[in-house]
């Protein structure tokens, strides 16, 4: 599948418009019509497929942007990032199969690792070289961090790690678990917490494939049985993992896939283009209830981009995000998925005989309707981002 590497990346000092510019015509460009979602053409993409288009990106400005040069980015601002994100959101191409190295993983090792870890893992992620999946989840501690039991004990040479992990994306194709683990006991809570980058082929490890509603099996349960691990595979200090482990949710919840709100721009206005050319799906929408509906998810939309560009505005001060992910977090996820119930309500009545946009438009959102069941759950449970949102924005005694 060939791709045009051999592009000359704009100066971003020549104005962010340039720089996206840059990245929408190359999208268009490249991006193959059967990885489009909304396209007649669209079939699942292979993994290696993925990987070849995420490693044209890279090779094209469109990925570590933000990243030193010295470990294999563009040291460019989040502005840049952002521009970038809005095209990649305006095309319905697939989501990126290397996003837990480079949007978790990536930038934890950037804040806690040794300059021999940073050099080791991090151009080889930007370059596709390697999978990460996220060992965080476990089946007695769920979104609660300070529970969780998988145990590490400190040998002559290294770590000894047993425990297990469940909900893991991508833990059958990682090369490496970005795993968090336990010093000391369950009593401890968020001291003795620490991380580590462990190879997924150590001997003791063994990924066992959870089929999900959508028939698809992209996450595991993942068990450590006697894992040893050499201690430079520790990332951060012995009790820094609950800090870190903060720090990753706070990237996942607010800064990864800055795409989000025009992603379901353009999942909404291909929805309705399809609608459009149906006749009995034409005469759904004209409904003013149907019309009002479409006006509430596009104030949503709107809404969500002002969050992501206010957290661009605060994160280029160099603060950090904080609760604010979990306000993010909650509100796209909650938005996302009563959209994706009024779409498959919308095309219910698509059937053999309706005009093919509508039937690729009815394959596309009863897929996004059965995957959107999980967007309040991963990353952190609704629940629990809203006790976030009371307790450390609200300032709501806990009594209440």
């Amino acid at each position: 599948m060939p791709f045009d590497t051999d592009v000359t990346i704009p100066n971003p000092a020549k104005g962010r418009d340039t720089y996206r510019s840059h990245a929408r015509a190359w999208l268009q460009a490249n991006l193959p019509s059967h990885m489009r979602a909304d396209s007649l053409e669209y079939r699942t993409p292979t993994l290696q497929e993925c990987t070849a288009w995420e490693q044209a990106m890279y090779k094209a400005g469109l990925a570590g942007m933000t990243w030193p040069t010295e470990y294999g980015g563009y040291g460019l601002s989040l502005r840049e990032h952002l521009a970038v994100n809005k095209e990649i959101g305006s095309l319905l191409m697939p989501e990126s199969v290397g996003s837990v190295g480079k949007e978790l993983a990536g930038p934890i090792i950037m804040a806690v690792s040794t300059e021999e870890q940073k050099a080791i893992f991090l151009p080889r992620i930007l370059a596709m070289q390697d999978y990460w999946c996220q060992g965080f989840s476990e089946p007695d501690a769920g979104s609660d961090l300070a529970r969780l039991r998988t145990k590490a004990e400190q040998t002559g040479e290294g770590w000894r790690i047993n425990g297990q992990k469940i909900w893991t994306s991508g833990a059958a194709k990682a090369t490496y678990c970005l795993l968090l683990a336990r010093t000391g006991t369950v009593a401890d809570r968020h001291k003795g917490l620490v991380m580590f980058a462990v190879p997924m082929d150590t001997p003791g490890i063994t990924v066992r494939p959870i089929k999900s509603i959508d028939g698809k099996e992209s996450f595991a349960e993942v068990f450590f049985k006697d894992v040893e691990v050499a201690d430079s595979s520790r990332l951060g200090a012995p009790d820094e993992g609950w800090s870190a482990a903060i720090r990753v949710l706070s990237i996942e919840r607010a800064t990864n896939r800055m795409y989000r709100p025009w992603r379901f721009e353009a999942e909404l206005r291909g929805l309705i283009r399809a609608c459009k050319l149906d006749p009995t799906l034409a005469a759904k929408l004209a409904e003013p209830g149907v019309q009002t509906r479409i006006g509430e998810i596009l104030g949503q939309i709107d809404g969500l981009k002002g969050m992501i560009e206010a957290s661009v505005e605060h994160l280029e001060t160099g603060a950090l995000i904080g609760a604010r992910g979990s306000l993010s977090k909650f509100y796209w996820s909650e938005c996302h998925q009563a959209f994706a119930s009024f779409a498959y309500e919308l095309l219910a009545q698509v059937g053999p005989q309706s005009r093919p946009l509508a039937r690729r438009a009815k394959a596309q959102f009863t897929t996004g309707y059965l995957f959107a069941r999980a967007e309040t759950i991963y990353a952190g449970v609704s629940e629990v981002q809203l006790d976030i949102i009371a307790q450390r924005i609200l300032n709501l005694p806990k009594d209440l």
